[in-house]
């Protein structure tokens, strides 16, 4: 009787991620950064290298690809995960690869006067998401991974699930977004309707609900508020099934309306959350309220903020307007 082969290296670094419940985007990171040094290293098998050859590898990211601190510690995780979970060793000279130094950039605020141009430019569903990002202070993918169930109409709250650090939080539903947000809704189970009706309409759900709840993956209230134009197949299960919206599509419409209302800063998706943070601090708001919105684990976080407004040391007057 033939014996079945173990799998492959790169099929069980996935499998480790898959078992502790860490996203696609993770896995497809993590893999492609185990790739690339595994060719670095001529082939060889991570087996045979440790620390040495992790910091050869990090030393040419730096010296010859000139990629980016962040970049460079996500390399980091990437192979001390593979070391520590799939290949299982525990060596203090794997802990002691050092971090990249991270030096903090201040963030790119838009002002309510450029984000009203940004808007303007922008039209249906793209504008309410931008709307969104701007006046309630979630990342992108934060917005895009919204369930129906989520949005809290009566409350005017939005629930965040599993954001950023696997926390949960809430923020703020703009009264200006209700009745838009609703009709938008209205189009999206007319849309999950047909998908029913054509034997699809599920839905990923989080961890094992999907197997304890045979039925909840084709419930409304599990739908994403913005799901893809056309249904797909998942990568890891091999369903067809329509998942939420991609990011890039949001990505390129506010690139667009930068270029179109010629605002010249280096912006995206993301600043619109920066410019949240630091008009809620400008109209008085607590920054322990800030922090908790924007679901910060530590206020040193949110104190970056303070450094754009108006006031404080950089508010100082210049003595040439005295």
């Amino acid at each position: 009787m033939a014996t079945s082969q173990p799998p492959r290296f790169l099929d069980q670094v996935r499998n480790e991620i898959k078992l502790r419940g860490m996203s696609y985007r993770t896995e497809q990171t993590y893999v492609n950064w185990t790739k690339r040094y595994i060719h670095f290293h001529n082939l060889r098998h991570p087996r045979e290298m440790g620390a040495p050859e992790i910091e050869e590898f990090l030393t040419h990211l730096v010296n010859v690809d000139n990629l980016s601190p962040s970049s460079r510690n996500q390399c980091r995780a990437a192979l001390l995960f593979v070391y520590q979970h799939v290949i299982n060793v525990e060596s203090p000279a794997l802990d002691a690869v050092p971090f990249a130094k991270n030096e903090p950039r201040q963030p790119t605020v838009f002002t309510k006067e450029e984000i009203d141009r940004i808007l303007a430019q922008m039209e249906g569903r793209n504008r309410m998401m931008a709307e969104l990002l701007w006046g309630t202070g979630l990342r992108l993918s934060e917005l895009l991974r919204l369930r129906v169930k989520d949005i809290d109409f009566e409350r005017n709250e939005i629930n965040v699930m599993a954001g950023k650090g696997n926390k949960d939080r809430k923020t703020m539903l703009p009264q200006k977004l209700k009745q838009a947000l609703r009709d938008h809704l209205v189009i999206v189970k007319k849309a999950h309707e047909v998908d029913l009706l054509e034997g699809y309409g599920m839905v990923e759900l989080p961890f094992a609900l999907a197997r304890k709840y045979t039925e909840a993956d084709k419930e409304w209230k599990w739908q994403y508020v913005f799901p893809a134009p056309k249904r797909s197949c998942d990568p890891r299960s091999g369903v067809y099934r329509r998942h939420h919206l991609d990011p890039s599509s949001l990505q390129k419409a506010v690139k667009t309306a930068l270029r179109k209302a010629a605002v010249d800063k280096h912006g995206s998706c993301h600043t619109f959350r920066h410019s949240f943070a630091t008009h809620l601090l400008e109209a008085n708001y607590d920054i322990r309220t800030v922090q908790e919105l924007l679901g910060h684990s530590d206020v040193s976080t949110t104190m970056i903020y303070t450094h754009v407004l108006n006031r404080g040391g950089l508010g100082v007057r210049s003595p040439l307007d005295a």
